[in-house]
């Protein structure tokens, strides 16, 4: 997986400064505060892509001492840091499109440099689409943070685009300058989202899909004297999944035999989550726990079953039975 996501990382940095030395072809050409306003965007790419590479290289470094859990967290700071950086440029393209509106620089050969942002768009839209798939298939952080920031790229040369082309047919120079401040106001929102996910990611908060991934996987290998599992948690640190819950088995199993089925239940999640670490707490059942048991033939039991678990997200996750139904 470090290969290909750093491959995907090195693709992303050379495509970028291609499409750095065009835009600012366009605009030297054009004099375009709109196109500027793109070239800029893309000096944000190359410095993002480029803190990208360095995280894909330390993320993958493997647990030592000082961090046991791995080094995934340093993802979280690469989109954080990203997010950042869209910003600074978001404000940037505003800013140089009101200088441009108060002192307006006269737009030239804007048929040329429509047809250099409109190659430039394109190439930025498959290369977006290019990392945010390969950021998932590797569950990369990093590289669906450069690939949103790179679709945002794809879209802010849409947005140019078609004011330099109401421009070029209307002569209405004004139009390139507010165009630039609509691009600039709409990359904010995407500085805000990468900036909240790697906060959000640095606090540990619940991340839903990858518990409800989880909780699926072990409820598809259920076994019949599974009595209740609850307390499910997952903690992410970029890539690497930090599972522990709490599953209540027989009291008259073997230590033996509990350590069979946290091996098996080990194997099946590490194989649906290679960078995984599952910590299972075992319970032992008591007769309040019978009505819920549909383990044939136990020679323990004391009280028939009586009351079908759904055994979902929000149950798994939850509390004990017995204190979910303490009446039943």
């Amino acid at each position: 997986m470090y290969s290909t996501r750093l491959k995907a990382g090195i693709i992303s940095l050379l495509v970028g400064i291609s499409m750095l030395l065009m835009k600012f072809t366009a605009y030297f050409l054009t004099n375009s505060a709109a196109i500027f306003s793109d070239a800029l965007e893309s000096i944000v790419h190359i410095a993002a892509t480029s803190m990208a590479l360095f995280s894909i290289y330390y993320s993958s470094k493997p647990p030592d001492k000082e961090h046991p859990y791995g080094h995934g967290n340093m993802e979280y700071f690469s989109a954080g840091v990203e997010g950042l950086l869209i910003l600074i440029a978001a404000l940037g393209i505003i800013y140089y499109a009101i200088m441009d509106i108060i002192y307006p620089p006269g737009i030239k050969q804007l048929d040329l440099g429509m047809g250099i942002i409109a190659f430039a768009g394109l190439i930025n839209l498959f290369l977006g689409l290019f990392l945010i798939g390969t950021g998932k298939k590797t569950n990369s952080l990093t590289l669906i943070a450069d690939g949103k920031h790179v679709l945002t790229d794809s879209y802010t040369s849409l947005g140019v685009l078609i004011g330099v082309t109401i421009v070029f047919f209307t002569d209405i120079e004004i139009i390139d300058p507010l165009f630039a401040i609509f691009v600039g106001m709409n990359i904010i929102y995407t500085g805000y989202t990468l900036m909240r996910e790697a906060f959000g990611g640095l606090m540990h908060e619940a991340d839903s899909n990858t518990v409800d991934k989880v909780s699926n996987e072990l409820v598809s290998i259920k076994k019949n004297d599974w009595i209740d599992i609850h307390e499910l948690r997952c903690r992410k640190s970029g890539s690497f999944v930090a599972i522990d819950f709490h599953l209540i088995l027989p009291f008259y199993q073997t230590i033996k035999e509990a350590h069979d089925e946290e091996t098996r239940i080990k194997a099946h999640i590490k194989d649906k989550f290679s960078e995984s670490e599952v910590m299972i707490h075992f319970d032992y059942c008591q007769k309040k726990l019978c009505k819920f048991c549909t383990l044939e033939n136990c020679h323990e039991r004391e009280e028939k079953f009586t009351t079908s678990i759904s055994w979902d997200t929000l149950k798994t996750t939850g509390r004990p039975v017995y204190e979910i139904f303490p009446n039943k």
